[in-house]
């Protein structure tokens, strides 16, 4: 199973920045992500002490429905 970070990736570099873009390019720049996590709560743990903007929780869950769908073996 991929990480979640490869999988958030996958929205970087929109033309006109959505939430899931903006957090996809967060998790790009910051060095101290969990990147190789596959695990919600190591992951919402870390966004919780270090959200990038107001919103981003929020965004997080529903990356993480389309992450959970998208790693369905």
């Amino acid at each position: 199973m991929r990480s979640f970070y490869h999988f958030a990736l996958t929205y970087r570099g929109k033309e006109i920045p959505d939430d899931k873009s903006r957090l996809a390019d967060w998790l790009f720049y910051d060095h101290d992500f969990p990147k190789h996590s596959a695990a919600y709560n190591e992951i919402s743990d870390y966004l919780e002490g270090n959200s990038p903007f107001v919103n981003a929780l929020a965004t997080f869950d529903e990356m993480w429905e389309a992450y959970q769908l998208n790693n369905i073996d």
